[in-house]
């Protein structure tokens, strides 16, 4: 064949498309892969890489992370993605609103979306894209511009805004949130947004697929009710006070809505997000059962699946929705196992411990929500799923395919021909314990501490080239901005 620049051998691929690992070699031109197959003639190769054995799987497609939420975006961008190289972590899709905290700023997306990939551009060592919330009307009118000049195709709703801050009980959610007086931030808009994604749909008929609207599903006024009696009993703390004052029927409850409101608006495109509970899932499920005309698709993150607010270490873990039991775990993994899941993810929003801790410092109530994780999903999944028999194939779908296909990533999520040369190697045999003295990212601390895991993610490639190699991050951030839609090319 004609040259190779890389060529990867003695590795086992794993495709979402095959049952079993698959010794077999990935050839790699322009970035792109050429030939995967066994005994590529290694002649024609600028370079080879030995893989020693390990297991190879399309670069992860985080499609839940929040770059610049505590930190300025230019930074996080770097440091963040970073972390999320040494998670085999190549297409990093975040999360990006109005409003207090990221940019701190209101207006028009016309005048806001620009300077967020200025502050991005360069910075990245992995691929990124950007999700977007429309928080008032302007911005839903917006919607079409959006796709069609950026490339930003996935919209998103945070249910809980119009009556509950960012971390608690707010009296002041106009002011966060930087929306005009006039407007409300609540169920009606909600609508509005869903009918303004569906209109994009209709106007874009070949993107129909890959436009969707996320929804962050909490109910403000059940969680505003029982925080004030948390509060009052008194007898619970930290993460277990955290949890029933954002009771699971909240989750649920707000998947109820959302639900019917896509039916109302026939918008089919629904992403449920970070479901951490029985309830929340089961919801989603019975949605899909009322609705079967709804494409739903239902994420968790790699924090619900690994950390109870029993294991996790303090009150670091304080995230939105919370840290769950251990009952709820468990039944985030029956619903993993049984198919029920679409995708995971990390949830990353890099909060630093000077930002993270109120006084007191040991007030669940007063400690900033998020922490950042990327780095520790594929290696979590892989590991704790081994353990609960979730076979590898099953892994590339949720960590890749999936979420690739859904957001309209058409070269990115498989190790195959025409394909971004994005892939990781991993030793399933390595066992490790987590600290966060190891991790890139600015965060000093994690939920994860003193976890053990049984998988290392070693080698990181975008698009054929290093970018973690032998667990450390290496070369020069050359992570591109991804836009999708219009004019995203296809393998």
């Amino acid at each position: 064949m004609t040259s190779i620049d890389v060529l990867v051998t003695n590795v086992r691929v794993v495709r979402h498309a095959w049952t079993e690992p698959r010794q077999v070699d990935i050839a790699v031109r322009d970035g792109r892969i050429v030939r995967v197959a066994a005994g590529i003639d290694p002649a024609p190769a600028r370079t080879v890489v030995d893989g020693g054995g390990k297991l190879a799987f399309a670069g992860v497609v985080d499609a839940h992370q929040h770059w610049g939420i505590y930190n300025p975006l230019d930074e996080d961008a770097a440091s963040e993605s970073r972390a999320a190289a040494q998670g085999g972590v190549t297409s990093a899709i975040t999360y990006m609103r109005t409003g207090q905290y990221y940019l701190n700023r209101g207006g028009a997306y016309a005048d806001f979306f620009p300077d967020v990939l200025a502050a991005t551009a360069d910075r990245a060592y992995v691929d990124y894209a950007f999700h977007l919330a429309p928080m008032s009307k302007q911005h839903i009118t917006e919607i079409p511009e959006l796709v069609e000049k950026h490339g930003v195709t996935s919209f998103k709703v945070f249910m809980f805004y119009g009556s509950h801050g960012l971390h608690g009980r707010s009296a002041d959610q106009s002011r966060f949130l930087m929306i005009p007086e006039d407007e409300r931030y609540d169920y009606a808009h909600f609508e509005f947004v869903m009918r303004g994604v569906q209109a994009a749909r209709e106007r874009f008929p070949d993107l129909a697929g890959e436009i969707s609207l996320s929804l962050h599903c909490e109910t403000a006024e059940i969680m505003n009710a029982y925080t004030r009696m948390v509060e009052q009993d008194g007898s619970l703390s930290g993460l277990a006070a955290y949890h029933a004052s954002r009771p699971p029927h909240s989750e649920g409850l707000a998947v109820s809505i959302a639900s019917y409101l896509a039916h109302e608006t026939g918008l089919p495109t629904i992403n449920l997000l970070h479901l951490s509970s029985r309830k929340a899932v089961d919801a989603a499920v019975r949605m899909s059962q009322a609705f079967p005309h709804i494409d739903f698709r239902r994420e968790v993150t790699i924090g619900h699946l690994l950390a109870d607010i029993d294991t996790a270490n303090g009150l670091g873990a304080k995230v939105n929705p919370p840290i769950r039991p251990r009952e709820d775990v468990e039944a985030l993994w029956e619903y993993v196992l049984d198919g029920k899941i679409d995708w995971v993810v990390s949830d990353h929003a890099c909060c630093r411990d000077e930002v993270k801790f109120g006084e007191p410092r040991d007030d669940v109530f007063v400690a900033k929500s998020g922490f950042g994780g990327a780095e520790y999903l594929l290696p979590g999944l892989i590991s704790e799923g081994a353990r609960r028999g979730l076979p590898y194939h099953r892994i590339a779908e949720l960590t890749a395919w999936n979420p690739a296909r859904r957001f309209g990533l058409r070269t990115k999520g498989d190790i195959a021909e025409g394909f971004d040369a994005d892939f990781c190697l991993v030793d399933p045999d390595h066992t490790w314990t987590v600290r966060a003295a190891d991790s890139e990212s600015a965060q000093e601390y994690t939920p994860f501490e003193g976890f053990e895991l049984n998988a290392k993610v070693t080698d990181t490639f975008l698009r054929g080239e290093r970018v973690l190699e032998a667990g450390e991050v290496v070369g020069a951030p050359r992570g591109r901005y991804l836009a999708r839609g219009v004019s995203a090319s296809r393998p």
